[in-house]
């Protein structure tokens, strides 16, 4: 008979005081049910990673712990973002766990799926993507606005599967190979297909959210947009050379057409040839050095080697552990 594996939920929160108590509920039945079909170790958890809410996550985090046998809670010292706080989780349990799947609080991402992806495991599986079947859900703008978003970060070269956010499965194994990646600029949706070893995708539809509003509008995909490209990918490097190239090569096709003008005889008032260009040759420039200077900034932060995340507190079978 095979031996059951020991599975971690990690789901980092943010402001989630009007949905936790939903979301665990839900997650608590799951992980009884698959307990129970012996498919997870009885000794499974669900763990909450709190990224320095406003509100009253961490305290209902607490209260949970009390009364739940599955919950365990990890509050950083303060907000450092969606990625920071997935990778502090995953890193803070892995050595305690077989496999984890990280989710987001808001239930979004179809819990069933989890048996599909134990399977996938049981298969041999070391990551297993959870990929949505549709977008149907989504408004004709949030639809339009992530095939974008995906289709933008495969054309600047950064290696991610389609429709897939955050919900996958990792086995210890793929979490320790994640754990040399050093890097401080996260963007685990690309970082993850760099592992490696034998992978697997399980389809699922995608609800509304439960309780509370969307931690990603419009400003915030673009940003995440910029960190994933300009972290795994130097393209936009390379397009800034193209272009200086397209525009060296067209300044010689335009001085060779003044001087067949000028000794010709002909003339040419050319003010708005020279104001177009002045604005055009000035953009380009300024676009150059602004991408330039976000890779120059990203090189700074790198070279301090500041920490991702700085765990507070951990509790864990109802006891709170001071790290």
């Amino acid at each position: 008979m095979k031996e059951v594996a020991k599975l971690c939920i990690v789901i980092p929160c943010y402001n989630e005081e009007s949905v936790i108590d939903i979301t665990l509920d839900h997650l608590t039945q799951k992980m009884s049910q698959l307990i129970e079909k012996k498919i997870i170790h009885e000794d499974s958890k669900i763990v909450m990673v709190d990224d320095g809410s406003s509100d009253n996550t961490w305290q209902d985090i607490m209260e949970i712990v009390k009364s739940n046998r599955y919950a365990e809670g990890i509050k950083l010292s303060r907000n450092r973002g969606h990625q920071n706080a997935l990778l502090g989780g995953l890193m803070t349990v892995k050595n305690h766990f077989d496999v984890t799947i990280s989710m987001d609080a808001d239930l979004q991402d179809d819990i069933n799926a989890i048996n599909q992806m134990m399977e996938a495991y049981y298969a041999g599986a070391q990551i297993i993507y959870g990929v949505r079947s549709s977008r149907e859900t989504d408004s004709w703008f949030k639809k339009h606005t992530a095939l974008g978003f995906y289709r933008l970060l495969r054309w600047m070269g950064v290696d991610s599967v389609y429709n897939h956010a955050d919900y996958r499965l990792m086995s210890r194994v793929a979490l320790d190979s994640l754990a040399n990646f050093k890097e401080v600029n996260l963007f685990l949706r690309g970082m993850v297909p760099m592992i490696g070893y034998k992978t697997a995708t399980v389809e699922y539809k995608r609800s509304e959210r439960v309780a509370g509003e969307s931690k990603y509008p419009l400003r915030k995909m673009i940003e995440f947009a910029i960190e994933g490209i300009t972290s795994l990918s130097v393209k936009p490097l390379r397009l800034i050379t193209f272009t200086g190239w397209f525009l060296f090569i067209l300044s010689i096709i335009i001085s060779l057409y003044f001087l067949v003008v000028y000794f010709s005889g002909n003339t040419v008032p050319g003010w708005t040839t020279i104001v177009m260009s002045i604005w055009i040759i000035g953009g380009v420039n300024l676009l150059a050095i602004g991408v330039v200077g976000e890779y120059i900034g990203k090189i700074y932060i790198e070279t301090k080697e500041r920490p991702k995340y700085i765990i507070e507190t951990y509790t864990r079978d109802m006891h709170e552990v001071k790290l």
